[in-house]
């Protein structure tokens, strides 16, 4: 894979974490054991150890789960606000083997603010819509979609990361237009 597509694997791959952090990982890490799609470098190469695979499982269905238990999802994107954009981190620079040319903090920065824009958005503007327009109802439907996009977009990332690179660029700058748009009208 490429520099540029490489990159284009990780912008996918940490926007992908910030709707749910674990996903991304998972995909990433069985990809890189089980196919030739993506090549993992020290110290990444890590999370293709079957531990860490198991954990990454575990961790997936925990949050599949308590994301579906209604003002205890609430909770978790409170937890997750965190997470989320520290898996970003991870996962860009895992997948994009840029980190051996330009410095870790860059790579692990784009991550973190990828993911975290993504989850921004989520935790703030279209879960507590869903909640307040549907009475905690669409929450259950909305994460699960949450869950299917996090994972297709996961895999078309390496895949077809070009895709991915422009829909979550789109995505990214929608999303912030549309919240400062947001906020403007409230003051």
């Amino acid at each position: 894979m490429g520099t540029f597509l490489e990159i284009f694997s990780g912008f996918g791959l940490s926007a992908s974490a910030g709707l749910n952090a674990y996903i991304p990982l998972l995909v990433t890490a069985l990809l890189a054991k089980f196919t030739d799609l993506i090549q993992l470098k020290e110290p990444w190469d890590a999370l293709t150890s079957g531990w860490i695979i198991g954990l990454l499982m575990v961790l997936t269905l925990i949050e599949f789960f308590v994301d579906k238990i209604p003002a205890v999802n609430h909770v978790n994107d409170a937890v997750q606000s965190v997470v989320r954009p520290i898996a970003g981190a991870i996962v860009f620079a895992a997948s994009s083997n840029i980190i051996t040319n330009i410095h870790p903090v860059l790579a692990l920065a784009l991550g973190l603010l990828v993911a975290g824009s993504v989850n921004a958005i989520k935790t703030t503007a279209v879960r507590p819509a869903v909640s307040a327009t549907t009475a905690g109802v669409g929450n259950i439907p909305v994460s699960m979609l949450e869950d299917v996009t996090s994972t297709g977009v996961s895999i078309m990332a390496i895949v077809v990361p070009v895709a991915v690179a422009v829909l979550a660029l789109i995505v990214v700058i929608g999303g912030t237009w549309w919240f400062a748009r947001r906020k403007l009208r409230i003051c």
